[in-house]
This record gives structure tokens, sequence and C-alpha cells, in this order.
């Protein structure tokens, strides 16, 4: 599957821009279309397993939906590179604040965070394992990072559905609500060369995580990766 806004090259940022600065008044509805709803159910599990941080750093917020699950007691960051999902995220009533960043080059200083969440983000950074050392930088010692993202089901035959469906149902969302079918194409190209839940973990291992794991939902077609920086 191919996307004119998947390029596994130095121009991914760019594209991934294009493609966000696209959808984003139409984000949340199309989640909830593909989901039909459930997307929400595995968000409010990200803010479950966080525990109860003080200081939370949402990474890649989009239009702000899992920063606002966070309790009016937790001190909320939302940031992300498209000002367009900020311009979107800013519209929502509640506690958390936003800033325009880039995940690979945080602009907040050592050990300032005690959890950090990722919806949809990770996979979409140029970079992963450069992205998983800037978080571990920011996140204080004993700090989670939990990032929910599109897995890959072990189970061929399901995996075999699941990418079907991808194809062949997502491009045509996109062409319905975004006048073009690459909007949503792209999942399924920026999803073929993502480690996704098994080597996420493993990568955060390599970059001194703790405490690695995950837990999948739909068979392993979504799946939670988390882990903490050593006490």
């Amino acid at each position: 599957m191919e996307s004119k806004f998947y390029r596994p090259d130095a121009q991914r940022a760019e594209k991934v821009h294009q493609l966000f600065a696209t959808i984003a008044r139409r984000y949340d509805m199309l989640n909830d279309i593909m989901s039909a709803g459930t997307h929400r159910h595995w968000k409010r599990r990200v803010v479950v397993l966080a525990g109860a941080p003080r200081d939370v750093l949402d990474l890649c917020c989009g239009t702000g939906d899992i920063a606002q699950l966070f309790p009016t007691t937790t001190r909320v960051l939302g940031a992300d590179f498209t000002a367009e999902m900020l311009h979107v995220a800013a519209t929502r009533s509640g506690h958390a604040r936003w800033v325009q960043a880039d995940a690979l080059q945080l602009p907040f200083p050592d050990e300032s965070f005690d959890a950090v969440s990722i919806g949809y983000g990770l996979r979409n950074l140029a970079d992963i394992e450069r992205g998983l050392r800037e978080v571990l930088r920011v996140l204080k010692p004993g700090g989670k990072l939990l990032s929910l993202d599109f897995g890959k089901p072990e189970s061929r035959a399901w995996r075999a559905v699941y990418f079907t469906y991808l194809r062949t149902a997502l491009p045509v969302l996109g062409q319905i609500f975004c006048g073009d079918p690459d909007t949503h194409g792209y999942i399924l190209a920026s999803l073929q060369d993502y480690p996704a839940q098994r080597g996420i973990k493993e990568m955060m291992e390599g970059c001194g995580y703790c405490d690695c794991g995950f837990q999948e939902f739909v068979g392993g077609a979504m799946a939670i990766n988390f882990g903490s920086k050593p006490a």
C-alpha cells in the first residue's frame, strides 16, 4: 500500500506534517468511524496505566483528546508539531495547556515529567529510537512512557483480515471525508515499516527503559506499549 504522505526518508517529517494539517478538523470524527468509538476506551486505558502522575506530557497530542482525560489534579501539557492540530485542541474546554514542539527535540529540561503519553504518534516519527531517547530524557526517574498505536497481530489469519480492512476501507473514508484516499491509505503504508508492539518493546529496552511490556486489543490490532525510566 502506498501513500503520497508516507516517505521513509528525509522527507518523512514534512509529509507527516502535510497529512495532519490536512485532516486536523476531521481527525476525531474519523477516529470514531474507523474504530466504532472504541479508540476512546483504549485512550482511557492509557490514562489508567499512567497511575497518578503530577506532571504529564501528552506528546504528539493531536487534537488533545488524551490530554483532557487526565484528572484536573494533574498538570498536563500537550505537545504537537502540527499547528492545525493544536488549533483544534485549543478549542477544547479543560485544564491542559498546549505547545508546538518537535518530538525529536523537545524544549523541556531533563526529568520534567512523571509520565509521557503518546496516542498514534510514535509510528509517525522520522526516527523512533531518537524519539524514545528524548522521552526518556524528559521523564523523571521512575516516570512512565505509555504509547497507544496500531499493532501487528501475531495470528497470520487475523493480520490478513486486519490489513485487508486497512487497505480497502480506510482509503474510502479518506476520499469521502477528506477528498483524498491517501490521507488514510497512509495508515497501512506507515504500519508496514513500523516495528509494532513487540519491536517497540525491544527498542525501549535497548534505549534504557525498564519494566517494558504491552497490552493488546482486538487481537493485537491495537496495543499500548509501556515502560519506565529507571529510578
